[in-house]
């Protein structure tokens, strides 16, 4: 039978885009800090929206990270004496990444881990579900609706490609909503527009006076 000497445990954080994820990650990780603790924080490398090498908040608020490619790297580059781990953008990670955090909570690690628990159409994105499922804790935040003001679950895309689900941005590309202010398809109805409109310029001009 496993035997510990310190108490490993999963926590996760999820949310909508702009829900203050990151920020509640770099908090409880600054908080290990001052009970000197060992952290080490890890991120997903195709996340270089503010920083290639810390996890960094929309509000600025940062903390020292490693990038990597496979969620299986992590293992390798956790130290011996390490207490806290902390990642962050978990949606982004192979489902391996399942495997990596329960073998760090059963090394005695505190495992933190943030990331969108849905995708822009709304749905389970990635390993999000399998996390939360077997976490000791979890914490969902809202953000604000930018229509209507609201409690915001949503992340709304506003341009990109409706096809991948995977889109680095941020604000340019994205808005918090709420349920009834979502619209998952806009993107794909913006694409189709596009689409007719290259094929038929005069498609979009008046057919009165001949201009758009």
């Amino acid at each position: 039978m496993f035997q510990r000497s310190l108490p490993g445990f999963i926590e996760v954080v999820c949310g909508s885009m702009f829900s203050g994820k990151t920020e509640e990650l770099v908090r409880r990780l600054k908080r290990a800090q001052i009970g000197r603790q060992k952290v080490q924080a890890f991120k997903p490398a195709i996340d270089t929206r503010y920083s290639a090498d810390h996890v960094q908040s929309h509000d600025a608020n940062r903390i020292q990270a490693q990038p990597v490619y496979r969620a299986r790297e992590i293992l390798a580059r956790v130290g011996n004496n390490t207490r806290v781990v902390g990642i962050d953008e978990a949606q982004f990670f192979d489902e391996e990444i399942v495997e990596v955090a329960q073998t760090l909570a059963y090394r005695g690690i505190r495992v933190i881990v943030a990331g969108l628990d849905m995708d822009f159409l709304g749905e389970p994105f990635g390993p999000m579900p399998r996390l939360l499922s077997v976490a000791e804790s979890v914490t969902k935040l809202q953000a604000i609706c930018m229509v209507c003001g609201s409690p915001a679950s949503r992340s709304q895309r506003l341009t990109g490609d409706s096809a991948s689900r995977v889109q680095v941005g941020a604000k340019e590309m994205y808005e918090a909503r709420c349920r009834f202010c979502h619209e998952p398809n806009v993107v794909e109805q913006e694409q189709l527009s596009s689409s007719i409109l290259m094929e038929d310029p005069q498609a979009s001009q008046s057919p009165e006076t001949g201009r758009a």
